[in-house]
Protein backbone atom coordinates (compact mmCIF):
# COMPACT_ATOMS: atom_id res chain seq x y z
CA UNK A 1 0.00 0.00 0.00
CA UNK A 2 1.19 3.26 -0.91
CA UNK A 3 1.43 5.70 1.81
CA UNK A 4 3.38 8.84 0.81
CA UNK A 5 4.84 10.10 -2.20
CA UNK A 6 6.91 13.32 -2.20
CA UNK A 7 8.96 15.22 -4.20
CA UNK A 8 12.32 17.17 -2.88
CA UNK A 9 14.51 20.44 -4.04
CA UNK A 10 17.11 22.07 -2.02
CA UNK A 11 15.43 20.71 1.19
CA UNK A 12 12.29 21.81 0.66
CA UNK A 13 9.42 19.81 -0.65
CA UNK A 14 7.88 20.47 -3.95
CA UNK A 15 5.08 18.47 -4.00
CA UNK A 16 2.90 15.58 -3.35
CA UNK A 17 3.10 13.76 -6.45
CA UNK A 18 1.65 10.07 -7.74
CA UNK A 19 3.54 6.98 -8.85
CA UNK A 20 3.25 7.65 -13.07
CA UNK A 21 5.29 11.45 -11.65
CA UNK A 22 8.19 9.31 -10.22
CA UNK A 23 10.66 9.18 -13.29
CA UNK A 24 9.79 12.94 -14.06
CA UNK A 25 11.18 13.68 -10.53
CA UNK A 26 13.64 11.27 -10.06
CA UNK A 27 15.23 12.91 -13.59
CA UNK A 28 15.91 16.03 -12.39
CA UNK A 29 19.39 17.03 -10.78
CA UNK A 30 18.83 18.18 -7.45
CA UNK A 31 15.59 16.45 -6.98
CA UNK A 32 14.84 13.12 -5.06
CA UNK A 33 11.37 11.68 -4.47
CA UNK A 34 10.71 10.17 -0.75
CA UNK A 35 8.33 6.64 -1.43
CA UNK A 36 6.90 5.58 1.54
CA UNK A 37 4.98 1.83 1.33
CA UNK A 38 3.14 -0.13 4.07
CA UNK A 39 2.67 -4.13 3.26
CA UNK A 40 3.77 -3.92 -0.04
CA UNK A 41 2.94 -7.07 -2.22
CA UNK A 42 5.12 -8.72 -4.82
CA UNK A 43 3.12 -6.66 -7.96
CA UNK A 44 4.00 -2.80 -5.70
CA UNK A 45 8.07 -3.85 -5.45
CA UNK A 46 8.11 -5.49 -9.04
CA UNK A 47 6.76 -1.94 -9.68
CA UNK A 48 9.29 0.30 -7.70
CA UNK A 49 11.61 -1.95 -8.97
CA UNK A 50 10.75 -0.68 -12.77
CA UNK A 51 10.77 3.02 -11.58
CA UNK A 52 13.92 3.29 -9.69
CA UNK A 53 16.00 0.44 -11.08
CA UNK A 54 16.06 -1.21 -8.17
CA UNK A 55 18.98 -3.95 -7.66
CA UNK A 56 17.39 -7.89 -8.31
CA UNK A 57 18.53 -9.47 -4.61
CA UNK A 58 17.84 -6.25 -2.77
CA UNK A 59 14.45 -6.43 -4.35
CA UNK A 60 13.83 -10.21 -3.59
CA UNK A 61 15.43 -9.90 0.19
CA UNK A 62 12.85 -7.06 0.71
CA UNK A 63 10.01 -9.58 -0.69
CA UNK A 64 11.33 -12.24 1.19
CA UNK A 65 11.39 -10.72 4.28
CA UNK A 66 12.52 -11.71 7.78
CA UNK A 67 15.95 -10.63 6.93
CA UNK A 68 18.57 -9.90 9.57
CA UNK A 69 19.23 -6.36 10.27
CA UNK A 70 22.15 -5.48 7.12
CA UNK A 71 23.15 -2.24 4.88
CA UNK A 72 24.02 -3.40 1.73
CA UNK A 73 25.82 -1.20 -0.86
CA UNK A 74 24.51 -1.99 -4.64
CA UNK A 75 27.00 0.05 -6.68
CA UNK A 76 25.73 3.69 -6.28
CA UNK A 77 22.62 2.94 -4.04
CA UNK A 78 22.13 1.71 -0.59
CA UNK A 79 19.79 -0.99 1.02
CA UNK A 80 19.09 -0.90 4.63
CA UNK A 81 17.45 -3.56 6.76
CA UNK A 82 15.91 -2.28 10.21
CA UNK A 83 13.75 -4.32 12.65
CA UNK A 84 11.37 -2.22 14.26
CA UNK A 85 10.35 -3.83 17.91
CA UNK A 86 7.44 -2.94 19.67
CA UNK A 87 5.20 -3.57 23.06
CA UNK A 88 2.11 -5.61 22.34
CA UNK A 89 1.05 -6.64 25.99
CA UNK A 90 3.12 -8.99 27.28
CA UNK A 91 4.59 -9.81 23.99
CA UNK A 92 7.40 -8.16 21.85
CA UNK A 93 6.21 -7.59 18.11
CA UNK A 94 8.96 -7.06 15.36
CA UNK A 95 8.57 -5.60 12.40
CA UNK A 96 10.72 -5.05 9.29
CA UNK A 97 11.94 -1.52 7.32
CA UNK A 98 13.57 -1.98 3.94
CA UNK A 99 15.04 1.51 2.76
CA UNK A 100 16.59 1.84 -0.81
CA UNK A 101 18.62 4.87 -0.83
CA UNK A 102 20.32 6.52 -4.15
CA UNK A 103 20.65 9.93 -4.80
CA UNK A 104 17.49 10.58 -6.21
CA UNK A 105 15.21 8.95 -3.99
CA UNK A 106 14.64 6.99 -1.02
CA UNK A 107 12.15 3.95 -1.13
CA UNK A 108 10.93 2.68 2.59
CA UNK A 109 8.78 -0.13 2.87
CA UNK A 110 7.54 -0.86 6.57
CA UNK A 111 6.16 -4.59 7.19
CA UNK A 112 4.54 -5.76 9.84
CA UNK A 113 4.74 -2.12 12.25
CA UNK A 114 2.14 -0.63 13.46
CA UNK A 115 3.64 2.58 13.57
CA UNK A 116 4.67 4.60 10.84
CA UNK A 117 7.44 7.44 10.06
CA UNK A 118 4.59 10.40 9.66
CA UNK A 119 6.75 11.95 12.58
CA UNK A 120 10.23 11.81 10.70
CA UNK A 121 9.05 13.26 7.41
CA UNK A 122 7.95 15.98 9.50
CA UNK A 123 10.84 16.49 11.46
CA UNK A 124 12.80 16.38 7.99
CA UNK A 125 10.71 19.04 6.63
CA UNK A 126 11.54 20.91 9.35
CA UNK A 127 15.08 20.62 8.77
CA UNK A 128 15.64 22.26 5.50
CA UNK A 129 19.44 22.80 5.95
CA UNK A 130 19.86 19.56 6.80
CA UNK A 131 17.49 17.92 3.91
CA UNK A 132 19.32 19.85 1.61
CA UNK A 133 21.87 16.42 2.11
CA UNK A 134 19.45 14.74 -0.15
CA UNK A 135 18.48 11.42 0.38
CA UNK A 136 21.23 10.33 2.91
CA UNK A 137 19.55 12.68 5.78
CA UNK A 138 16.47 11.06 4.71
CA UNK A 139 18.32 7.66 6.12
CA UNK A 140 19.98 8.94 8.53
CA UNK A 141 16.73 9.90 9.76
CA UNK A 142 14.67 6.94 9.24
CA UNK A 143 17.15 4.60 11.30
CA UNK A 144 17.48 7.33 14.43
CA UNK A 145 14.21 7.05 14.90
CA UNK A 146 14.32 3.20 14.56
CA UNK A 147 17.27 3.17 17.25
CA UNK A 148 15.28 5.94 19.49
CA UNK A 149 12.17 3.22 20.05
CA UNK A 150 14.22 0.62 20.73
CA UNK A 151 15.00 2.20 24.06
CA UNK A 152 11.61 2.52 25.71
CA UNK A 153 11.10 -1.21 24.99
CA UNK A 154 14.82 -2.16 26.76
CA UNK A 155 13.65 0.21 29.70
CA UNK A 156 9.70 -2.16 29.29
CA UNK A 157 12.05 -5.15 30.22
CA UNK A 158 14.45 -3.92 32.31
CA UNK A 159 11.71 -2.90 34.50
CA UNK A 160 10.06 -6.50 34.12
CA UNK A 161 13.55 -7.85 35.24
CA UNK A 162 13.65 -5.99 38.55
CA UNK A 163 10.31 -7.68 38.90
CA UNK A 164 11.19 -10.81 38.82
CA UNK A 165 14.34 -10.70 40.89
CA UNK A 166 11.83 -9.25 43.39
CA UNK A 167 9.99 -12.53 42.96
CA UNK A 168 12.81 -14.87 44.09
CA UNK A 169 12.73 -14.27 47.57
CA UNK A 170 9.02 -13.68 47.95
CA UNK A 171 8.32 -17.41 48.31
CA UNK A 172 6.96 -18.03 44.90
CA UNK A 173 7.19 -20.81 43.13
CA UNK A 174 10.76 -21.68 41.71
CA UNK A 175 9.54 -23.01 38.61
CA UNK A 176 7.51 -19.90 38.17
CA UNK A 177 10.25 -17.93 38.69
CA UNK A 178 12.50 -19.48 36.12
CA UNK A 179 9.94 -19.20 33.21
CA UNK A 180 9.04 -15.57 33.96
CA UNK A 181 13.00 -14.97 34.03
CA UNK A 182 13.79 -17.26 31.01
CA UNK A 183 10.26 -14.96 29.26
CA UNK A 184 12.77 -12.05 30.03
CA UNK A 185 15.86 -13.02 28.31
CA UNK A 186 13.80 -14.24 25.23
CA UNK A 187 12.71 -10.43 25.01
CA UNK A 188 16.31 -9.46 25.31
CA UNK A 189 17.86 -12.05 22.27
CA UNK A 190 14.62 -10.32 20.20
CA UNK A 191 16.21 -6.89 21.26
CA UNK A 192 19.79 -7.79 20.51
CA UNK A 193 19.10 -9.48 17.31
CA UNK A 194 17.81 -6.29 15.92
CA UNK A 195 20.36 -4.02 17.34
CA UNK A 196 23.42 -6.04 17.41
CA UNK A 197 24.24 -6.29 13.47
CA UNK A 198 23.08 -2.90 13.00
CA UNK A 199 26.35 -1.60 15.29
CA UNK A 200 29.09 -2.99 12.48
CA UNK A 201 26.76 -1.71 9.81
CA UNK A 202 26.41 1.41 10.53
CA UNK A 203 29.94 1.79 11.42
CA UNK A 204 30.41 1.99 7.95
CA UNK A 205 28.72 4.89 7.34
CA UNK A 206 30.86 7.48 8.81
CA UNK A 207 34.61 5.85 8.77
CA UNK A 208 36.75 5.47 6.47
CA UNK A 209 34.99 5.19 2.73
CA UNK A 210 31.67 6.42 3.00
CA UNK A 211 28.85 5.72 0.28
CA UNK A 212 28.56 8.24 -2.00
CA UNK A 213 25.04 8.90 -1.01
CA UNK A 214 25.77 9.48 3.00
CA UNK A 215 28.75 11.96 2.32
CA UNK A 216 28.83 14.69 4.51
CA UNK A 217 26.53 13.15 7.15
CA UNK A 218 29.33 11.28 8.85
CA UNK A 219 28.67 13.09 12.33
CA UNK A 220 24.96 12.05 12.29
CA UNK A 221 25.57 8.42 11.58
CA UNK A 222 28.24 8.49 14.01
CA UNK A 223 25.45 9.51 16.74
CA UNK A 224 23.04 6.28 15.02
CA UNK A 225 26.50 4.20 15.95
CA UNK A 226 26.53 5.53 19.29
CA UNK A 227 23.30 4.76 20.32
CA UNK A 228 23.38 1.53 19.37
CA UNK A 229 26.58 0.78 20.84
CA UNK A 230 25.19 2.16 23.99
CA UNK A 231 21.71 0.13 23.33
CA UNK A 232 23.64 -3.33 22.95
CA UNK A 233 25.83 -2.61 25.55
CA UNK A 234 23.08 -2.48 27.97
CA UNK A 235 21.18 -5.35 26.25
CA UNK A 236 24.14 -7.67 27.33
CA UNK A 237 24.31 -6.25 30.96
CA UNK A 238 20.99 -7.13 31.11
CA UNK A 239 21.57 -10.69 29.65
CA UNK A 240 24.11 -11.09 32.56
CA UNK A 241 21.71 -10.41 35.06
CA UNK A 242 19.12 -12.41 33.94
CA UNK A 243 21.55 -15.31 34.04
CA UNK A 244 22.65 -14.38 37.10
CA UNK A 245 19.28 -14.20 38.59
CA UNK A 246 18.24 -17.82 37.17
CA UNK A 247 21.66 -19.20 38.89
CA UNK A 248 20.37 -17.05 42.48
CA UNK A 249 16.97 -19.17 41.85
CA UNK A 250 18.40 -22.58 41.24
CA UNK A 251 20.94 -22.14 43.98
CA UNK A 252 17.49 -20.92 46.36
CA UNK A 253 15.94 -24.23 45.01
CA UNK A 254 19.03 -25.92 46.26
CA UNK A 255 19.50 -24.16 49.63
CA UNK A 256 15.58 -25.30 50.01
CA UNK A 257 16.04 -28.69 49.02
CA UNK A 258 19.12 -28.84 51.62
CA UNK A 259 16.88 -27.86 54.39
CA UNK A 260 14.00 -29.57 53.49
CA UNK A 261 16.34 -32.82 53.56
CA UNK A 262 17.46 -31.81 56.87
CA UNK A 263 14.94 -31.46 58.58
CA UNK A 264 13.62 -34.83 57.11
CA UNK A 265 16.94 -36.47 58.66
CA UNK A 266 16.17 -34.78 62.14
CA UNK A 267 12.57 -36.01 62.53
CA UNK A 268 14.08 -39.46 61.51
CA UNK A 269 16.27 -39.43 63.88
CA UNK A 270 13.60 -38.68 66.56
CA UNK A 271 11.82 -41.56 65.46
CA UNK A 272 14.75 -44.02 65.03
CA UNK A 273 15.55 -43.71 68.83
CA UNK A 274 12.20 -44.75 70.38
CA UNK A 275 11.75 -47.69 67.62
CA UNK A 276 15.42 -49.12 68.65
CA UNK A 277 14.36 -48.93 72.12
CA UNK A 278 10.82 -50.12 71.01
CA UNK A 279 12.55 -52.84 68.76
CA UNK A 280 15.57 -54.52 71.44
CA UNK A 281 11.85 -54.71 74.05
CA UNK A 282 9.90 -56.17 71.58
CA UNK A 283 11.90 -59.46 70.66
CA UNK A 284 10.05 -61.37 72.88
CA UNK A 285 13.03 -63.07 74.52
CA UNK A 286 12.23 -65.04 78.11
CA UNK A 287 15.17 -63.76 79.52
CA UNK A 288 15.51 -60.50 79.21
CA UNK A 289 16.68 -57.36 81.93
CA UNK A 290 13.90 -55.84 82.99
CA UNK A 291 11.18 -57.88 81.96
CA UNK A 292 9.49 -58.63 85.12
CA UNK A 293 10.41 -54.96 86.78
CA UNK A 294 7.27 -52.98 87.72
CA UNK A 295 8.96 -49.78 86.61
CA UNK A 296 10.07 -50.89 83.27
CA UNK A 297 7.38 -49.60 80.94
CA UNK A 298 7.56 -45.92 82.94
CA UNK A 299 11.37 -45.96 82.70
CA UNK A 300 11.71 -46.72 79.00
CA UNK A 301 8.90 -44.28 78.21
CA UNK A 302 10.82 -41.47 80.23
CA UNK A 303 14.24 -42.78 78.55
CA UNK A 304 12.59 -42.27 74.98
CA UNK A 305 11.32 -39.12 75.83
CA UNK A 306 14.48 -37.75 77.65
CA UNK A 307 16.95 -38.60 74.41
CA UNK A 308 14.01 -37.50 72.38
CA UNK A 309 13.76 -33.93 74.17
CA UNK A 310 17.64 -33.88 74.02
CA UNK A 311 18.08 -34.80 70.32
CA UNK A 312 15.21 -31.92 69.60
CA UNK A 313 17.10 -29.03 71.34
CA UNK A 314 20.52 -30.27 69.32
CA UNK A 315 18.23 -29.77 65.92
CA UNK A 316 17.20 -26.77 67.38
CA UNK A 317 20.01 -25.49 68.30
CA UNK A 318 21.89 -26.01 65.16
CA UNK A 319 18.94 -24.67 62.97
CA UNK A 320 17.88 -28.10 61.68
CA UNK A 321 14.09 -27.81 63.06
Amino acid sequence: MLVNCVAYQDGKKLAEITKDEIKSYVSRPDCFVWVALRDADAAELADMQDIFDLHELAVEDSHHGHQRPKIDEYGDSLFAVLNTVEVAGDDLKVGEVDVFVARNYVLSVRQQSERGFTDVRARCEREPELLRHGSGYVLYALMDAIVDRYAPVLDAVETELEAREEQIFSGKSPRQNIEALYYVKQKLMILKHAVAPLVEASARLYGGRVPQVCAGLGEYFRDVYDHLFRLNQSIDTLRDTVTTAIQVNLAMITIGESENTKRLAAYAALVAVPTMIAGVYGMNFEQMPELKWAWGYPATIAVMVALDSYLFYRFRKTGWL
